[in-house]
């Protein structure tokens, strides 16, 4: 396999993983929690929790995907030093919604799984923090549509 077969799967897993990860927290907010209304507050609280997990399982595998096929890239270029502002932008915001993921995760996410009847604002408080990573995966996107042409 040539080199730039491999580094084309290099960013093809990185891409892959960023959609997944930004993409379901969009399906997330804006498609699944308003759907959820439909249901009494017992049942709306265990489809809620039981998507939340479902979705966590698959970030905790994204998130290194992305972050270390970020990386990678980075360190074939030449370094941190060598290439252009957006992509330490990028690696910036990257490790900004990496946080802010175990923030919600340990935090929040958390509190709900634990609650005999997790209360809505426990819900409201993640739907805050992922609403605030959807918009640092905007600007993320944005990064690297801006970093494109260099």
């Amino acid at each position: 396999m040539s080199l730039s077969i491999l580094w084309s799967l290099v960013l093809a897993i990185h891409l892959t993983a960023m959609a997944a990860w930004v993409g379901g927290m969009v399906y997330a907010v804006f498609v699944l929690r308003p759907s959820l209304g439909l249901l009494d507050a017992t049942q709306r609280a265990s489809v809620h929790l039981q998507t939340l997990g479902r979705f966590f399982r698959i970030v905790w595998h994204t998130m290194p995907m992305v972050l270390v096929t970020g990386w990678l890239m980075i360190l074939h270029e030449g370094g941190f030093a060598v290439v252009p502002w957006q992509v330490n932008a990028m690696q910036l915001l990257g490790l900004a919604m990496a946080g802010l993921f175990a923030r919600i995760y340990f935090g929040p996410y958390q509190k709900a799984r634990r609650a005999i009847r997790p209360q809505p604002a426990t819900f409201d408080t993640i739907r805050s923090l992922v609403l605030t990573n959807i918009g640092l995966g905007i600007l993320t996107i944005l990064s690297a549509a801006m970093a494109r042409g260099l």
